[in-house]
């Protein structure tokens, strides 16, 4: 039978954790290489909805995108819903792995999922990771598209591809795309990267209102998608990558999990 220990070590070998940023927090962060694990849950979030299901459908270990715990914890009790979680969780020995920001990076990760996805070619890192002599190493992507587009008909190409109905943009609807960056989740801090390698357009999950005023008097266009729709395709591969490279593993993407955000 697998044990946690051996998915963390496929998991690490697909993203590394030396790939991930150094305010971020991955790994195991429950449990023990010594477990059993013969069922794996994939999601986006740890949350009420997401545990329910886990203990639900008896995972042995949840492999979520964001980590939890994220920021140091003082105390791990009922009052607070980090806490009832982690200690649900721990009550039923189920462990949680998120690889985050190293997922995000990785040469197969998010971003590169994201590049290849919308069309672009000679795809490399957005800012490459310090040392690296691979181009493909580090936070973010850039490409460039085999032929000009729109900002709308670029925005139609995004929608289409993580199967959206909605996202926001900033620019001008007839501004001429070619050369595009990558930054899944909130990426607004990857903007001036954007600008320093003069791309036309930066596609991320969200972003504040003054990164896009910047972007706006910068001529660049923003394509925002929502955290949630701009990360979350990426754990059904995911699951399927573990069952793949793990002999015995029943593995999920979690079927409850939903944006928080909804429009009316």
């Amino acid at each position: 039978m697998p044990t946690i220990g051996d998915i963390v070590e496929r998991l690490e070998q697909f993203a590394p954790t030396a790939l991930a940023e150094d305010w971020d927090n991955v790994g195991l962060l429950v449990g023990d290489i010594s477990w059993p694990a013969r069922r794996v849950m994939t999601c986006l979030t740890v949350t009420p909805t997401t545990v329910h299901e886990a203990l639900q459908r008896k995972a042995d270990l949840i492999v979520t995108h964001h980590p939890l715990p994220f920021r140091a914890l003082k105390s791990i009790t009922t009052e607070t819903t980090a806490g009832k979680l982690l200690l649900n969780l721990i009550a039923a020995q189920i462990g949680v792995y998120s690889p985050h920001t190293a997922f995000d990076s990785a040469p197969t990760g998010i971003n590169q999922h994201l590049a290849i996805g919308l069309g672009l070619r000679e795809i490399v890192a957005l800012v490459r990771a310090p040392g690296s002599t691979e181009p493909d190493v580090g936070a973010g992507r850039m490409g460039i598209l085999a032929e000009e587009y729109s900002l709308q008909e670029m925005a139609r190409r995004v929608k289409n591809f993580l199967g959206i109905d909605s996202l926001h943009i900033v620019g001008d609807d007839q501004l001429q795309i070619s050369r595009v960056a990558i930054a899944c989740g909130s990426g607004g801090s990857f903007l001036p990267a954007a600008i320093a390698e003069e791309c036309d357009c930066l596609v991320t999950g969200e972003t504040n209102l003054h990164t896009c005023l910047e972007a706006e008097a910068r001529s660049l266009g923003l394509i925002l998608t929502g955290h949630f729709a701009s990360e979350r395709f990426a754990l059904l591969s995911l699951a399927e990558y573990l069952s793949e490279q793990v002999s015995g593993l029943e593995t999920w993407t979690s079927t409850t999990e939903s944006d928080p955000l909804r429009a009316v």
